[in-house]
């Protein structure tokens, strides 16, 4: 057993079972085999925090987080982080400065012009990696952590979705541009159909640590680990108010479905939850051993 005593059994990872040694600091970021000790990455991934209600929740609630799961890299879809829609230059700071190390967004990066500018001095803001070639700014980001090199990629899915460029080719493309060095990869593919998340998943699995869905403003319960050792989850939900429609006032969106005279709908601001997952990624080899969903109500 290489010297080590206590030996206890850990949570399952879909398609893993392994053990782990009873070491007092490292308990949950290694796990035990009869060869060799294989450290683990713990990623945070948000799904979309939306507006005020959504970005207080999740600040109050951050560092608790990363010491409760021993998180490493956390990373946050941040397309509707300002009034429900995009992200203002201070928000995003001030997102960074809180412990945010990356953020990727979806369709509406754009909606404030403000952005253009700031996404293309700032490499850990994505915008769409399938956007036409001349976009501001990256839809990838990499860098490394505890000595470990790490890849971020922002997709934007087309079914239902406004016109871009084909997400699986581009995905194939970034993916192949990676040095074999870069074990980590994390997908956020920002879409609306179900299916065409679940066949990127599918596309990916095994050449990427996770695959993680954003956009519908609503939690999935299929995470899994995929077969070839990618993790995956349809939706990581919203991180916001749950007092409304996926984020907004609810007389607002109604009045939509049933009136044609209607405004563009405020975001609503009663309870508050924060959604997304924890990912268990092996540093050696890039594969998913664990995922888990959260879902946590807030109260100011």
């Amino acid at each position: 057993m290489n010297g080590y005593a206590g030996i206890l059994p850990a949570r399952s990872g879909g398609r893993h079972d392994a053990c782990v040694p009873a070491h007092p600091l490292r308990l949950l970021s290694i796990y035990y085999s009869p060869f060799t000790i294989h450290e683990l990455m713990k990623v945070l991934m948000i799904g979309d925090v939306v507006g005020k209600p959504g970005r207080t929740a999740l600040l109050d609630r951050l560092q608790d987080l990363k010491e409760q799961h021993a998180i490493d890299f956390a990373v946050m879809n941040a397309e509707n982080v300002a009034g429900g829609f995009s992200i203002t230059p201070a928000i995003a700071e001030h997102l960074f400065s809180s412990g945010i190390d990356v953020m990727t967004s979806g369709n509406h990066i754009f909606d404030k012009h403000e952005v253009v500018e700031y996404i293309k001095k700032q490499p850990r803001l994505l915008r769409p990696a399938n956007y036409p070639p001349h976009t501001p700014g990256n839809g990838m980001w990499t860098g490394e952590v505890k000595g470990v090199r790490i890849a971020v990629i922002s997709l934007l899915g087309r079914v239902f979705m406004q016109p871009a460029d084909d997400p699986f080719r581009i995905a194939n493309e970034l993916i192949t541009s990676l040095s074999n060095e870069v074990k980590i990869r994390l997908v956020d593919i920002h879409a609306e159909a179900t299916s065409e998340k679940i066949a990127m998943g599918w596309f990916l699995d095994g050449r990427v640590s996770a695959v993680l869905g954003t956009h519908t403003h609503v939690q999935t319960a299929d995470e899994r680990i995929l077969h070839q050792g990618t993790a995956y989850l349809t939706d990581l939900g919203m991180t916001g108010s749950y007092g409304g429609v996926i984020g907004m006032k609810k007389g607002d969106i109604i009045n939509r479905f049933t009136s044609p005279i209607h405004r563009k709908p405020d975001h609503s601001k009663s309870e508050a939850r924060i959604c997304g997952a924890v990912i268990e990624v092996d540093e050696a080899t890039g594969h998913a051993r664990a995922i888990e969903r959260i879902n946590l109500s807030h109260e100011p």
